[in-house]
């Protein structure tokens, strides 16, 4: 699995670091508020895992589960394949996110997550690659965790055909393995 990993591109302890960072800048952001903390599956699983631990403030968490890729392709079509259960009505919400790419998905999620009308929503995503931004996504991360080039990642949750999930960095993956 390893062999297939062109450079590492953040390492377990970067990664780590940069969470205890944001966990003290949403422990700030969220006391007193109760928010609900919606990770998007199924890349998201390890960043949340992480992320909420170092929220310090009470908080509800809850998933959705949204498809839009096909390999290393974004068909740009969502589909709901788990919604959130939480009652977010007048809620603070927070979405965690593994990785924001072009955009279209976290859009999606967006939108669907404010026509259920929450007293406020914000974004973290541990990932952000404006350069694969979808024309007409003017969609900001609130938080970012790190900005990272236009390159097939994987590891930390993100895969390839649902592999490399449990690397514990975020590395390239060598193009001969997805150019098959």
């Amino acid at each position: 699995m390893e062999e297939n990993i062109q450079e590492i591109l953040l390492t377990e302890e970067q990664i780590q670091s940069r969470i205890r960072e944001l966990g003290r800048i949403l422990t700030e952001e969220y006391a007193g508020k109760d928010p609900v903390i919606i990770g998007v599956l199924k890349g998201v699983v390890i960043f949340y895992a992480d992320m909420i631990r170092q929220i310090k403030v009470p908080c509800q968490m809850d998933f959705m589960w949204i498809s839009s890729y096909e390999g290393t392709d974004s068909t740009g079509s969502m589909v709901v394949r788990r919604d959130v259960t939480a009652d977010i009505r007048g809620r603070h919400v927070l979405i965690l996110e593994d990785i924001f790419d072009t955009g279209n998905s976290l859009n999606f999620v967006r939108s669907h997550l404010l026509s259920k009308k929450p007293a406020s929503l914000k974004i973290c995503t541990l990932l952000d690659k404006p350069s694969r931004r979808s024309p007409g996504v003017t969609l900001q991360a609130d938080y970012v965790g790190f900005t990272v080039p236009n390159a097939f990642v994987v590891g930390y949750g993100l895969d390839y055909k649902e592999h490399y999930r449990n690397l514990p960095y975020v590395g390239i993956l060598k193009p001969e393995v997805y150019e098959h």
